[in-house]
Protein backbone atom coordinates (compact mmCIF):
# COMPACT_ATOMS: atom_id res chain seq x y z
CA UNK A 1 0.00 0.00 0.00
CA UNK A 2 1.31 3.42 -0.88
CA UNK A 3 0.28 6.42 1.17
CA UNK A 4 -2.76 6.83 3.37
CA UNK A 5 -5.82 5.11 1.87
CA UNK A 6 -8.04 7.63 3.74
CA UNK A 7 -6.91 10.36 1.34
CA UNK A 8 -8.47 8.45 -1.57
CA UNK A 9 -11.11 6.16 -0.10
CA UNK A 10 -12.76 5.24 -3.41
CA UNK A 11 -9.54 4.93 -5.41
CA UNK A 12 -8.02 2.76 -2.70
CA UNK A 13 -11.17 0.59 -2.71
CA UNK A 14 -10.95 0.23 -6.49
CA UNK A 15 -7.29 -0.82 -6.13
CA UNK A 16 -8.13 -3.30 -3.34
CA UNK A 17 -6.17 -1.23 -0.78
CA UNK A 18 -8.98 0.11 1.43
CA UNK A 19 -9.04 -2.09 4.53
CA UNK A 20 -12.56 -0.98 5.52
CA UNK A 21 -14.26 -2.52 2.46
CA UNK A 22 -16.82 -5.16 3.35
CA UNK A 23 -18.15 -5.85 -0.16
CA UNK A 24 -18.26 -4.29 -3.63
CA UNK A 25 -21.96 -3.96 -4.43
CA UNK A 26 -23.64 -2.96 -7.70
CA UNK A 27 -22.93 0.78 -7.53
CA UNK A 28 -20.63 1.21 -4.58
CA UNK A 29 -18.45 -0.15 -1.83
CA UNK A 30 -19.95 -1.12 1.51
CA UNK A 31 -17.35 -0.13 4.12
CA UNK A 32 -17.31 -0.24 7.89
CA UNK A 33 -16.81 3.17 9.49
CA UNK A 34 -13.49 4.40 10.84
CA UNK A 35 -15.19 5.06 14.18
CA UNK A 36 -17.45 2.64 16.00
CA UNK A 37 -18.98 4.52 18.92
CA UNK A 38 -22.23 3.17 17.47
CA UNK A 39 -21.11 -0.38 16.61
CA UNK A 40 -21.90 -1.32 13.05
CA UNK A 41 -21.62 2.21 11.63
CA UNK A 42 -21.05 1.73 7.92
CA UNK A 43 -20.79 3.82 4.77
CA UNK A 44 -21.66 3.20 1.15
CA UNK A 45 -19.08 4.80 -1.17
CA UNK A 46 -20.02 5.35 -4.81
CA UNK A 47 -17.59 3.33 -6.91
CA UNK A 48 -16.77 6.29 -9.17
CA UNK A 49 -14.57 8.89 -7.44
CA UNK A 50 -15.69 11.62 -9.84
CA UNK A 51 -19.33 11.41 -8.68
CA UNK A 52 -19.99 14.11 -6.10
CA UNK A 53 -23.76 13.91 -5.66
CA UNK A 54 -26.59 11.52 -6.34
CA UNK A 55 -27.85 13.71 -9.20
CA UNK A 56 -24.50 13.25 -11.02
CA UNK A 57 -25.47 9.66 -11.76
CA UNK A 58 -27.72 8.57 -14.62
CA UNK A 59 -31.07 7.41 -13.26
CA UNK A 60 -30.25 3.68 -13.51
CA UNK A 61 -27.00 4.10 -11.52
CA UNK A 62 -28.81 6.39 -9.08
CA UNK A 63 -31.38 3.66 -8.41
CA UNK A 64 -28.59 1.09 -8.06
CA UNK A 65 -26.82 3.27 -5.48
CA UNK A 66 -30.03 3.76 -3.49
CA UNK A 67 -30.70 0.03 -3.68
CA UNK A 68 -27.17 -0.66 -2.37
CA UNK A 69 -27.80 1.83 0.47
CA UNK A 70 -30.99 -0.06 1.36
CA UNK A 71 -29.12 -3.38 1.22
CA UNK A 72 -26.33 -2.15 3.48
CA UNK A 73 -28.89 -0.66 5.87
CA UNK A 74 -30.73 -3.97 6.14
CA UNK A 75 -27.47 -5.90 6.62
CA UNK A 76 -26.40 -3.55 9.44
CA UNK A 77 -29.87 -3.85 10.98
CA UNK A 78 -29.84 -7.65 10.93
CA UNK A 79 -26.30 -7.91 12.29
CA UNK A 80 -26.94 -5.28 14.98
CA UNK A 81 -30.18 -6.92 16.11
CA UNK A 82 -28.40 -10.27 16.43
CA UNK A 83 -25.38 -8.86 18.30
CA UNK A 84 -27.07 -6.35 20.63
CA UNK A 85 -30.51 -6.78 22.21
CA UNK A 86 -30.66 -2.99 22.72
CA UNK A 87 -30.69 -2.33 18.95
CA UNK A 88 -33.44 0.19 18.02
CA UNK A 89 -33.22 1.05 14.35
CA UNK A 90 -30.98 2.16 11.47
CA UNK A 91 -30.67 5.74 10.21
CA UNK A 92 -29.69 6.28 6.57
CA UNK A 93 -28.22 9.60 5.39
CA UNK A 94 -26.77 11.10 2.26
CA UNK A 95 -25.27 14.42 3.32
CA UNK A 96 -22.30 15.48 1.20
CA UNK A 97 -21.40 18.60 3.16
CA UNK A 98 -17.78 17.69 3.87
CA UNK A 99 -16.49 15.00 1.51
CA UNK A 100 -16.73 15.74 -2.19
CA UNK A 101 -17.70 12.23 -3.26
CA UNK A 102 -21.06 10.49 -3.13
CA UNK A 103 -21.51 8.41 0.00
CA UNK A 104 -24.29 7.34 2.35
CA UNK A 105 -24.05 6.86 6.11
CA UNK A 106 -25.69 3.87 7.82
CA UNK A 107 -26.02 4.43 11.57
CA UNK A 108 -27.36 1.74 13.89
CA UNK A 109 -29.07 3.23 16.95
CA UNK A 110 -29.37 1.64 20.39
CA UNK A 111 -31.41 1.93 23.60
CA UNK A 112 -28.17 2.30 25.62
CA UNK A 113 -27.31 5.63 23.98
CA UNK A 114 -27.40 8.69 26.27
CA UNK A 115 -31.03 9.81 26.77
CA UNK A 116 -30.31 13.29 25.42
CA UNK A 117 -28.89 11.81 22.18
CA UNK A 118 -30.79 8.58 21.49
CA UNK A 119 -33.58 10.31 19.57
CA UNK A 120 -31.41 13.00 17.98
CA UNK A 121 -29.13 13.06 14.92
CA UNK A 122 -25.83 11.25 15.47
CA UNK A 123 -23.97 14.40 14.45
CA UNK A 124 -24.88 15.90 17.84
CA UNK A 125 -22.58 13.44 19.64
CA UNK A 126 -19.52 15.20 21.11
CA UNK A 127 -16.65 15.64 18.65
CA UNK A 128 -14.46 13.59 21.01
CA UNK A 129 -16.39 10.44 20.04
CA UNK A 130 -15.00 10.81 16.52
CA UNK A 131 -11.36 10.95 17.60
CA UNK A 132 -11.21 8.93 20.84
CA UNK A 133 -9.02 5.87 20.27
CA UNK A 134 -11.42 3.64 22.22
CA UNK A 135 -13.93 4.05 19.37
CA UNK A 136 -11.45 3.61 16.50
CA UNK A 137 -12.02 0.72 14.11
CA UNK A 138 -9.75 -2.15 15.04
CA UNK A 139 -9.39 -5.93 15.24
CA UNK A 140 -12.00 -6.03 18.03
CA UNK A 141 -14.55 -5.18 15.32
CA UNK A 142 -13.69 -8.19 13.14
CA UNK A 143 -16.71 -10.23 14.33
CA UNK A 144 -18.99 -7.28 13.55
CA UNK A 145 -17.41 -6.84 10.11
CA UNK A 146 -17.93 -10.54 9.44
CA UNK A 147 -21.60 -10.41 10.51
CA UNK A 148 -22.38 -7.43 8.28
CA UNK A 149 -20.52 -8.98 5.35
CA UNK A 150 -22.33 -12.29 5.80
CA UNK A 151 -25.67 -10.47 5.90
CA UNK A 152 -24.79 -8.63 2.68
CA UNK A 153 -24.03 -11.98 1.05
CA UNK A 154 -27.30 -13.52 2.28
CA UNK A 155 -29.37 -10.55 1.15
CA UNK A 156 -27.72 -10.46 -2.27
CA UNK A 157 -28.20 -14.17 -2.85
CA UNK A 158 -31.88 -13.90 -1.87
CA UNK A 159 -32.56 -11.37 -4.66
Amino acid sequence: MTGDWRLDRIGSALRGENPTVLRHLDAGFAVIGDVQFLPGYSVLLADDPKVERLSDLPRSRRMAFLSDMDLLGEAVERASRRLDAAFRRVNLEILGNTDHFLHAHVWPRFEWEPPDLVGRPVWLYPRSRWSDEQYALGPQHDPLRKEIGNELDRLRSAN
